[in-house]
């Protein structure tokens, strides 16, 4: 029988828990956002960004989701009947393309089995049938717990096509696996801020290259809110074209200030080990993981529920039984995987409570599973 419980365990892969620090700092009087103060916060941010994204690249903050940045990367630097590759391996592949489409770009929607990364040979044989305008793909893809070799992409995009635009949506992905925006020479990058960044949604944030704004010139593509060329008037001064969101932007500092301190190189290894925890466990439950080790996501792991079980089945008893939210599959995945998110403000015992809770849930529904075994080696992991 459900018992309610006080405690919520968020397991997904966004929006993520946030911190006290970034709660606290969020809880700040409105100020006026053309004004001196705010000005300093939101250039500290930007400033913050770039080091993030290891870029000196401009940067320009929108009011939206992750979504909204994929498509401020579409409409600044593309027109209708473009010809463009989208390296399709989820989700979020799939909404690349249907943005694209949306503006009356042509689309080369190059589909790859979930599961599975882009893979590079692939990759240059579409490059080598004739010109595009651009290549677009996901760093991390959060439907299926993919992360891509961004950097092996890049390279063989400019190998075949040098002027050739590299657009990523990085909202997954940054800060939770290594980005190198201008040493990978990344055209547009574009993050969230619900994610490793540890705030709520609402903010996302676009990064832009010199070879991306020689595109966004002849860009014929229709737009106003997102038009890089309105942000570009405000951002020196601290400001955005429209009204920020303020709560947002003193969270977004606080969180990146998080981040720094912790240093590059130990956020990357926070999100591997907790990973690898997560793997460890469902291995040891003898539970199927739709990627493979070499390319598994440090944000997210999609695993397949026992045979008989329906993986929407258990998100609910997750939820009604133990307060525990883990994420559905997406698209033709739904109903066939769920995912545990391991990305932002979430460490090893939160992984561990959601697996006594899966272990519990899948004794009580028959499954044979070797009960308490998955919390037995992440123990042994730690």
């Amino acid at each position: 029988m459900a018992r309610k419980m006080i405690k919520y365990s968020l397991m997904i892969p966004g929006p993520t828990p946030i911190p006290t620090r970034v709660l606290s700092a969020m809880n700040h009087d409105m100020i006026g956002h053309r004004g001196p103060l705010f000005s300093a916060v939101m250039k500290e941010v930007m400033e913050l960004l770039r080091w993030a994204y290891d870029t000196k690249n401009e940067i320009f903050i929108y009011p939206s989701s992750g979504t909204g940045g994929m498509e401020v990367a579409v409409v600044n630097t593309l027109s209708p009947g473009d010809k463009v590759i989208v390296l399709n391996i989820g989700n979020f592949g799939s909404r690349f393309v249907k943005i694209c489409k949306a503006y009356g770009v042509d689309v080369n929607d190059v589909k790859f089995e979930r599961g599975k990364p882009a893979d590079p040979a692939v990759l240059e044989a579409e490059l080598k049938k004739g010109p595009v305008k651009a290549v677009l793909f996901q760093q991390n893809e959060t439907s299926t717990g993919v992360l891509n070799d961004v950097e092996t992409l890049a390279k063989t995009v400019r190998k075949n096509q040098l002027d050739a635009l590299v657009i990523v949506d990085a909202v997954s992905g940054m800060m939770a696996a290594p980005l190198k925006t201008d040493e990978w020479d990344l055209d547009v990058v574009v993050s969230g801020s619900q994610k490793a960044f540890m705030v709520p949604p609402g903010v996302s944030a676009v990064s832009i290259s010199a070879r991306a704004w020689k595109a966004h010139a002849s860009s014929k593509c229709p737009k106003h809110y997102w038009d890089w060329a309105l942000m570009k008037e405000e951002a020196p001064k601290g400001h955005t074209y429209t009204t920020p969101p303020e709560s947002l932007i003193f969270g977004m500092r606080e969180g990146l200030r998080m981040l720094k301190e912790e240093g590059k190189e130990n956020v990357f290894a926070r999100h591997k080990f907790n990973r690898d925890l997560c793997r460890t466990a469902a291995k040891a439950l003898g539970l199927k993981l739709l990627a493979d080790d070499a390319h598994a996501s440090p944000a997210v792991t999609a695993i397949s529920p026992p045979a008989g079980i329906d993986g929407e089945e258990v998100r609910k008893l997750m939820r009604e039984d133990f307060n525990v939210e883990v994420a559905p599959g997406q698209g033709e995945l739904k109903s066939k995987i769920f995912r545990i998110g391991h990305l932002g403000y979430v460490d090893s015992l939160d992984i561990i409570g959601a697996f006594a809770a899966l272990e519990v849930l899948f004794k009580r529904l028959g499954a044979k599973t070797d009960f308490g075994a998955g919390v037995k080696a992440a123990m042994e992991m730690l």
